[in-house]
């Protein structure tokens, strides 16, 4: 399956540089598996293993990874080529999962029926953006929650952690995805939280009897959160500190973001940062 060539992507953040930077994280790759956790907690799927899965806005694969350990099967699918690349280079393909190169704003064409659960981590907002003047977030926003419903099957459920900008944003996804058929709405774990608080919709393709919204989180995770973040730092140790200007940690650290970003950056040396004596 390939993006067709007649539509015009958006704007892709994520190139090879932005990938790979991502794929290393140590703090990207512990909040992406904590939200994945939550995410597959949320979709309340049957004890037995052998689910087929859609992971919409894999990236390089981290949630996906979450939903193997967890005996499923995984279809991710990303706009970014580069992500991508990274997904397959750390061996997806070799496992109980594959990855589509797919714009989630064109719809999706799956058979009817075929998904047990569907994730999204951190993805769902993107499709609110006009990054130009061909693209119209609304008619993404219908065409993907109205596609989306027909390829799940029965009383199944869509997680979404998302990042909404304004409450507008909110009202604007959760009343498409109603009028596309779905039920559900908005769960926020940890609201009384700046830094733990987190937003999922959580939606069901037809209701089962008994089927309920699930109860969001409250009041550990916050002291978890302040803890990982005090952890963080001390990790980090003097590098929380900015170092005094034009000192040398202060030239290295600028030099080492220029190669971060692909810039010919002169490499480093025993004169770099070294004081110069007086000029005659």
């Amino acid at each position: 399956m390939s993006r067709p060539e007649h539509l015009n992507p958006p704007e892709i953040f994520y190139n090879d540089t932005e990938a790979k930077k991502y794929a290393t994280s140590s703090r990207m790759i512990e909040i992406q598996t904590r939200m994945a956790d939550r995410a597959i907690e949320l979709l309340s799927l049957p004890e037995e293993p052998g689910k087929l899965i859609l992971d919409i806005g894999c990236g390089t694969g981290l949630s996906g990874e979450v939903v193997q350990k967890s005996g499923h099967y995984v279809i991710g699918i990303d706009i970014s080529h580069s992500m991508l690349e990274v997904a397959r280079e750390l061996g997806a393909h070799e496992k109980q999962c594959d990855v589509l190169e797919w714009d989630m704003g064109t719809g999706f064409g799956f058979r009817p029926g075929c998904f047990d659960g569907i994730i999204s981590i951190s993805a769902l907002q993107w499709l609110c953006n006009a990054d130009a003047s061909h693209i119209n977030p609304i008619k993404r926003i219908n065409r993907f929650f109205s596609t989306l419903y027909g390829c799940m099957s029965r009383g199944s459920r869509a997680i979404f952690q998302f990042y909404p900008e304004n409450p507008e944003q909110v009202e604007l996804l959760t009343s498409a995805a109603l009028r596309a058929g779905f039920t559900g709405g908005l769960l926020v774990d940890y609201p009384n939280s700046a830094k733990a608080k987190k937003y999922f919709l959580v939606l069901m393709a037809g209701q089962l009897p008994g089927q309920t919204m699930p109860v969001p989180k409250d009041g550990e995770e916050e002291q978890n959160s302040v803890r990982f973040e005090a952890e963080r730092k001390r990790r980090r140790g003097d590098r929380s500190e900015k170092p005094k200007f034009k000192s040398k940690e202060w030239i290295l650290s600028k030099k080492e973001r220029r190669r971060l970003q692909g810039k010919e950056t002169r490499p480093d040396s025993k004169y770099t940062g070294r004081s110069r004596g007086p000029k005659f």
